[in-house]
């Protein structure tokens, strides 16, 4: 019951900063409300008994890439104010596209049936113990090739980024 009460929470707060990213002026503002979103949806992912995914998200969107897109926001200085209104025709078409799409995710989602699966192993599958269970007994072999290719690809990109000719 708590649980219900977490959930709406977390989701009213992911769709607030959602809305407050593409409704703020600043873009700090919007990175910093970006950054609340993916923690809100670490939240989801923590309700969903997937503690590893959510930490995983925390580490590298919440942490990596938005202090990235920190960083560039402040290189590029996009602070100024020299935002060209749009024409009316451009807002026009924009409002008929998201109607559109509001439209069709209506009829989407009222045909849509939600069934709870109460399998007791399907709520048990985002713990770190059954994650490596299932990637180091089932899939073994695609874990190992794909390991491979990530590190010939981090030679690679060393080697693409040295400055003397090899």
């Amino acid at each position: 019951m708590f649980t219900k009460y977490i959930f709406f929470f977390l989701s009213i707060l992911a769709l607030y900063s959602a809305l407050m990213v593409l409704m703020s002026k600043k873009p700090i503002h919007s990175v910093l409300y970006l950054t609340l979103t993916f923690f809100a949806i670490a939240g989801h992912y923590v309700l969903l008994n997937a503690q590893f995914l959510a930490v995983v998200h925390v580490i590298v969107y919440a942490g990596a890439i938005m202090v990235l897109f920190l960083f560039t926001v402040m290189l590029l200085n996009l602070n100024k104010e020299e935002v060209s209104p749009k024409p009316l025709w451009i807002k026009t078409v924009v409002i008929i596209a998201g109607g559109t799409l509001m439209i069709v995710l209506i009829g989407i989602f009222r045909g849509y049936d939600i069934a709870i699966k109460t399998d007791p192993f399907l709520t048990q599958i985002g713990l770190v113990k059954n994650l490596g269970r299932v990637l180091y007994k089932d899939y073994l072999l695609p874990f190992e090739l794909s390991s491979i290719l990530f590190l010939t690809a981090m030679v690679g990109a060393v080697l693409l980024g040295k400055k003397e000719q090899i």
